[in-house]
């Protein structure tokens, strides 16, 4: 289980990784002593996202030109603790052991292929064969790639890796990625990850049925591999029609089939499974004969970045981790285009084509605060402009002693908001020491204080709350599970003094259920003057469908704060205006809907909301006295921090898609009628 910023639990996003290896296995033995080269990248890039995924973890192996009878699609899944090192450690397992039954060649070893079709050929270079790299395999010897193949059961050509953090279903092993779709015909077999979810399931569920089928499972993943998977067999049979025995060019047999298997058409695949969906997405697929592809959603919802060079194309949905992983600059990793797909064919031909009309581009910014690792220079930037325009109001809270003010923050990913923020207060306060300077100057009242302010004034900025990284929350009963939040952090004792005020910097405040449980209880024990609390987001006010696991909008506290303003002002005749409205318009279709909830918001100002908040989520079992504040960021001073990713609809309302609008309606409903599920 994972605790979101101040602790709070909340879906998460799940993480991809795809590697297509462009040279000979034979190669990456003798170059970097490791057939399983591939295999270890793909280990690498999970690794280096391995904070978008808690409940499990997948991978696909595919195997180029197995003789007939020989296994050439594998898969491995695990939803047990430490999923991703469980099935590495697997997956590695008769490398390492058939290693060292082997005689390893110490010496170095060159090899020398021409071209490069995609089924062979490489440049020549040389190393050392041997590692001590713990998921690294000395498959010894040189031999050529069909042995290696034999030898090791996931050692392959194409690989296809997911991390799983579930929004949907259980937690088994089952509903971990990749999902196969199989078939005795190598073309037809296919497997595919991604990071999505699809508001409108049920409807393509039904779709599925009307045409023909009898899907099992009405997750959007099955929903999503049965309707990819319907337009393959169509694309066999058109192909098989315009080749086949009763065609001008009458192929048969194994014949007809490798000219199938070479002709399919990915992107004309994507494009007919796509026409109905709704929803955020990245997803990515291989086919038993060794064809790979990925495909983003038409709005750039959730990211994907991929990378080429003459030994790999790789795809992840972080640009740091492909960055990290082979060594390049961030200008060399590119994205996946909205409504694009990448499709790498088994020949080796590369194509990153239009698979859907695109929309207006929205990209999550919820990716940018909180949910990609921050060593992505533009990420980093943009949380540190998070920090900075948040700054002023800041100040606004604090007032003019800021020499009584200690800066912190929680969680661990909101440092780099934390720095910009620190920086800019530092800024401003310089700047009006300075005005203020000034103006003694020309009274003639200057004293050597006032310089000594200027010249040494630092701001106090300290490491408050260290979390213990060897708890885990996997506790349940609600009470125990309070109880273990509450020692997540622990404190640092003696830096903050009973007239200090407290500012503690988080990503952002979702719910407010652990800050007010036990964060807020934390840090009253440090006894300052007064805590404020600072969020680098603006309030999260309606649900998300396209990833993030948060559709119950009674849940957010920005909500539950301004259902409570409406009832002090005796304006709560509101919400069952709101009611009525949502329920006129719950069987029109999607793309008729609009935002009723946004009335409900529209009679707060943001510092009404933020006060309320504050007062909402101090604990009544606290004895300390001090006052609570909040601040939050602005829309504006998000969209200025991050001006390419206008994906803000939980804290606008603002859907990209026409099922966004749908779900916020339902989940309304859902809230009146006391009925505590997901709205899609």
């Amino acid at each position: 289980m994972f605790w979101f910023p101040m602790g709070e639990f909340l879906g998460h996003e799940c993480g991809l990784a795809l590697v297509r290896l462009r040279r000979p296995l034979a190669y990456y033995q003798q170059r970097y002593g490791d057939a399983a080269w591939g295999l270890r990248q793909l280990y690498l890039l999970m690794e280096k996202q391995h904070n978008r995924g808690q409940d499990g973890a997948g991978l696909a192996s595919v195997k180029f030109d197995m003789p007939p009878g020989e296994d050439y699609l594998r898969r491995i899944r695990s939803d047990e603790h430490n999923a991703l090192e469980h099935i590495f450690d697997r997956v590695m397992r008769d490398v390492k052991h058939k290693s060292k039954s082997q005689k390893v060649k110490k010496s170095k070893a060159r090899l020398v292929v021409e071209g490069d079709d995609g089924r062979g050929g490489a440049k020549s270079g040389s190393s050392s064969l041997g590692s001590s790299d713990p998921y690294r395999g000395e498959v010894g010897g040189l031999v050529d790639d069909l042995e290696i193949k034999r030898r090791h059961r996931y050692v392959g050509e194409l690989y296809l890796g997911h991390l799983r953090y579930g929004t949907y279903a259980g937690n088994a092993g089952c509903n971990c990625h990749p999902f196969v779709r199989k078939s005795n015909t190598a073309s037809r077999n296919l497997a595919i990850a991604g990071n999505f979810n699809m508001t409108n399931a049920p409807e393509l569920f039904e779709q599925l049925i009307e045409y023909g089928l009898s899907p099992v499972g009405e997750s959007d993943t099955n929903v999503v591999l049965e309707r990819i998977g319907y337009f393959l067999d169509r694309e066999h049979d058109h192909l098989r029609a315009t080749m086949g025995p009763e065609s001008f060019r009458r192929l048969d047999g194994r014949e007809l089939a490798q000219a199938i298997s070479d002709e399919v058409n990915l992107v004309r695949i994507m494009s007919k499974a796509a026409e109905a969906w709704d929803g955020g997405y990245v997803f990515a697929g291989v086919l038993g004969n060794g064809d790979a592809f990925a495909c983003r959603d038409p709005a750039g919802i959730r990211p994907g970045f991929f990378h080429v060079d003459d030994e790999v194309v790789a795809v992840a949905s972080e640009r740091a981790a492909l960055g990290n992983v082979f060594n390049v600059e961030p200008e060399k990793v590119m994205p996946i285009k909205p409504g694009h797909g990448l499709v790498v064919k088994r020949s080796g031909k590369i194509e990153h084509a239009p698979f859907a009309e695109p929309l207006v581009e929205r990209q999550c910014t919820f990716e940018r605060i909180y949910f990609s690792r921050g060593n992505d220079p533009d990420i980093y930037q943009e949380r540190k402009s998070l920090g900075r325009n948040l700054a002023p109001r800041v100040m606004k809270v604090i007032g003019e002693r800021m020499d009584k003010a200690v800066f912190s923050f929680i969680p661990n990913t909101a440092e780099a908001a934390y720095m910009g923020l620190i920086e800019r207060v530092d800024e401003l306060t310089r700047e009006r020491h300075t005005e203020e300077l000034w103006e003694r100057i020309k009274r003639g009242a200057v004293k050597r204080d006032d310089l000594e302010q200027l010249l040494n004034g630092r701001l106090r900025a300290e490491k408050i709350a260290h979390k213990d990284q060897r708890l885990r929350t996997f506790i349940t009963h609600d009470a125990a599970r309070r109880d273990l939040v509450m020692h997540i952090y622990d404190i640092t004792r003696g830096v903050v003094r009973r007239d200090d005020t407290l500012v503690v910097l988080d990503d952002s405040i979702v719910r407010g259920t652990t800050l007010r449980e036990s964060i807020i209880t934390i840090l009253s024990r440090l006894n300052p003057s007064r805590i404020v609390i600072a969020s680098s987001a603006p309030p999260i006010k309606y649900p998300d469908c396209y990833g993030i696991d948060m559709s119950q909008l009674g849940r957010f506290i920005a909500f539950e704060a301004a259902v409570a303003l409406l009832h002090e002002r005796g304006e709560s005749e509101l919400l069952d205006e709101v009611e009525r409205l949502c329920r006129e318009q719950a069987e029109k279709p999607a793309h008729k809907m609009v935002n009723h909830v946004r009335k409900i918001y529209e009679r707060f100002n943001l510092d009404e909301i933020s006060k309320k908040v504050a007062e909402l989520v101090r604990p009544q079992s606290i004895s300390w006295k001090g006052p609570i504040e909040l601040v939050y960021q602005t829309v504006e001073g998000l969209r200025e921090a991050m001006p390419n990713h206008r994906g803000d609809w939980y804290f606008t309302g603002d859907y990209p898609t026409p099922g966004g609008y749908r779900v916020l309606n339902r989940s309304y409903l859902n809230w009146r009628q006391h009925e505590d599920v997901r709205a899609y």
